[in-house]
């Protein structure tokens, strides 16, 4: 079997594991059956970061991918964002247990101390893992035990092509943390893996309780038709009627997306333009709503590909280095929530609808 943490809260997880076990009971789904989606693919294998004192090692090896690369402490570094950079499909970490025959692809690579959404994508030689639950404890790298398990739900995508499992964790300090995830097995024996993250002082883009940019995205009011904001196949021209600082303005609740519709590659990206569409229909009294397209130039690259795209100057001022995100803002300008990588409209309704009640 894998390689699972020495150290273990024995009663914390004895609680867990008989609800993961119950759950189970009910649907167990080890790899994808039908469903023949990958995550994106790997490059050049390199060696895992190597965990110190007390903490035992990932039992995952990185695959460095695109831009991605480790420095001194083991992390995944600021990604160089470039006009046309097919890195966007290459911003999440990978990683490869050779022993469990498992690949996990982390999705929110931009974490800092405090609180935050994780998310990854587990998958075997079947295809996705899409277990209802599983367990995930976080221990930073030279700690000697790791902390509370916490549960990590599955969340399909829309049609359910692809799936993400995300758990909230506490981060209380910057550095190399390892998470262990893990699950029962029908036989009885434990499946999961383990692997490192790399958690900064502060987050590049937005975090929870930061104001955000009042940014001049382009609207309808400056092109002859949407399909100059948006690759999507049929973008909604509600989500393109208004700056971001015009939305700010208001003092209403926003919902923000960064997305590429047309160019959803990875294995964390979804129809996130889709999902904000239906939001909007339903709650278009009660908040904002906005979409920014990755690319400047949608038209040209749909016929002559990535290789021209021009990247829109919004990633930098939002600090943005993966492929899709999406904001909840106040009515002072505030984020409340934030999603790296897709968000289901499952995990993002209730959120949207917490920040209404209280506005």
């Amino acid at each position: 079997m894998i390689q699972l943490f020495r150290s273990r809260n024995g009663a914390s997880r004895a609680a867990l594991g008989s609800l993961l076990a119950g759950a189970l009971a009910l649907a167990f789904a080890c790899g994808g059956g039908d469903d023949a989606t990958e995550p994106d693919a790997p490059a050049a294998a390199t060696t895992a970061p190597a965990t110190t004192q007390a903490a035992a090692p990932a039992t995952a090896t990185a695959e460095a991918t695109g831009d991605t690369s480790t420095g001194t402490t083991g992390g995944l570094q600021p990604r160089a964002m470039a006009a046309g950079d097919a890195g966007f499909d290459s911003g999440y970490p990978r990683y490869v247990d050779e022993e469990a025959g498992l690949t996990v692809v982390v999705g929110t690579p931009d974490l800092g101390v405090g609180s935050q959404r994780v998310a990854f994508v587990m998958s075997d030689d079947l295809g996705l893992i899409k277990l209802p639950i599983v367990s995930v404890t976080a221990q930073f790298h030279d700690d000697a035990e790791p902390g509370d398990p916490a549960i990590a739900r599955y969340y399909d995508f829309p049609e359910g092509i692809r799936g993400l499992h995300v758990t909230q964790l506490e981060f209380d300090r910057a550095g190399q943390w390892l998470l262990d995830v893990s699950y029962p097995l029908p036989d009885g024996s434990t499946g999961g893996t383990s692997f490192p993250v790399q958690v900064a002082e502060k987050t590049h883009a937005p975090d929870v309780g930061d104001a955000v940019p009042a940014s001049a995205n382009r609207t309808l009011a400056d092109v002859a038709t949407v399909y100059e904001l948006s690759t999507g196949a049929e973008p909604d021209p509600e989500l393109y009627q208004q700056t971001i600082a015009e939305a700010l303005a208001e003092g209403r609740p926003l919902v923000v997306v960064f997305a590429s519709p047309g160019f959803c590659t990875n294995a964390l990206c979804g129809p996130q333009a889709e999902v904000l569409s239906i939001l909007r229909e339903r709650y278009a009294d009660d908040a904002n709503f906005i979409h920014v397209d990755l690319y400047e130039n949608p038209e040209e690259i749909r016929t002559q590909g990535l290789d021209i795209a021009i990247e829109t100057p919004l990633l930098m001022e939002w600090g943005l280095e993966t492929a899709e995100w999406t904001f909840i803002i106040d009515a002072d300008g505030i984020v409340t929530h934030r999603f790296e990588a897709f968000v289901a409209e499952s995990e993002l309704e209730p959120a949207l609808l917490e920040v209404i009640e209280s506005s």
